[in-house]
């Protein structure tokens, strides 16, 4: 049998964006919520140990998911460069601030920590913004003509793509509340339930307004979403989406500690699935498909081989890691 390496490669790229999201995602809603917090407090010291030990390591999959599009994807590259230019820079400027920010922190006096932490929180929140109009632009669409990029320098900034960035930094403030309630104690971790609770609210209210303007954005979402047999999806992604929604806000209610952080990442998970249905076969919609947009067989062959082996190790060095650092973290920077 013949594999249909095009459509594999895809899979793997579009499991690498969803890794990136699910595990980036709750260490840049930590900055998001950094302001939230008084430094007097120490708080914010237990906020950046809790992802001290894994947060550069989460963002590999960043390098890997771009860096695959434009070995598998090159035609897509060459496309969405150019067309998510301005935000995709302005995201890579807010994770190098953040970083550098994360590292300078500590290396400072009492006195000029405070700016090292504004500048990380704005990092953050600017990278945040930036993936989620860049993620607003692609489900609008890109212009193309041929195969090049015929847009404006623009296009990407709309209001459905600023929407879509709020959306993301609500979601990703969510993602980091919850964490803290698994990975903290005491005042900060009933602090971070209240940031949980209202940043759930406010995701899943985004959420459905996303969801409501999508299908009119194209005829051809409005078509996927509620004709043929795509429409069993139509149901079941908001059924399951409620039921991790109960399990967020009853276990944040009851003092869970575990079962709001997995709700919560349910909850991206089920948009993630929605947002792809929207999108295949298309590569970068409205038009260019995944099988339009692939290198030669031979470059997908070659590079299969070397990503068979390189993503288990990339996985157990992943989940070695947070078993690793597993457990709550103390008043010392440890974790117990």
């Amino acid at each position: 049998m013949e594999l249909d390496l095009p459509l594999i490669w895809a899979a793997i790229i579009a499991f690498a964006i969803l890794v990136y999201v699910a595990l980036d995602g709750f260490d840049l809603g930590i900055g998001i919520l950094f302001p939230l917090v008084s430094p007097r407090t120490g708080h914010r010291d237990d906020m950046m140990n809790s992802v001290a030990p894994i947060w550069d390591g989460n963002e590999t999959w960043l390098v890997m998911g771009g860096g695959g599009l434009l070995a598998v994807f090159p035609l897509a590259y060459s496309i969405v460069l150019p067309a998510l230019y301005m935000p995709i820079i302005v995201m890579l400027l807010g994770l190098i601030f953040r970083g550098v920010a994360f590292e300078f922190r500590w290396r400072v006096s009492e006195k000029n920590r405070i700016w090292w932490d504004r500048s990380f929180a704005f990092g953050s929140l600017v990278a945040t913004f930036a993936q989620g109009i860049c993620l607003g632009a692609l489900i609008e669409g890109i212009d193309v003509v041929g195969r090049s990029y015929a847009g404006g320098r623009f296009d990407w900034l709309s209001p459905f793509s600023v929407l879509t960035g709020g959306c993301l930094v609500v979601g990703y403030a969510l993602l980091g509340a919850t964490w803290l309630v698994m990975k903290t104690e005491g005042d900060l971790q009933a602090r971070a339930r209240r940031f949980a609770m209202i940043s759930g609210a406010g995701t899943l209210i985004l959420i459905g307004v996303v969801s409501l303007v999508t299908p009119f954005l194209d005829t051809e979402y409005h078509h996927r979403w509620f004709e043929g047999p795509n429409l069993i999806f139509s149901i079941l992604v908001p059924f399951l989406l409620a039921i991790c929604a109960a399990v967020l806000f009853l276990g944040l209610k009851k003092g869970h500690e575990i079962r709001p952080f997995f709700a919560a990442q349910g909850i991206f998970l089920l948009c993630y699935i929605g947002i792809g249905i929207s999108f295949y076969p298309r590569m970068v919609p409205p038009h260019l498909t995944i099988w339009d947009a692939a290198a030669p067989e031979t470059s997908l062959r070659f590079m299969i081989v070397g990503t068979v082996v390189l993503v288990p190790i990339i996985l157990a060095y992943t989940i070695h890691s947070y078993w690793v650092f597993r457990g709550k973290v103390d008043k010392d920077g440890g974790y117990h």
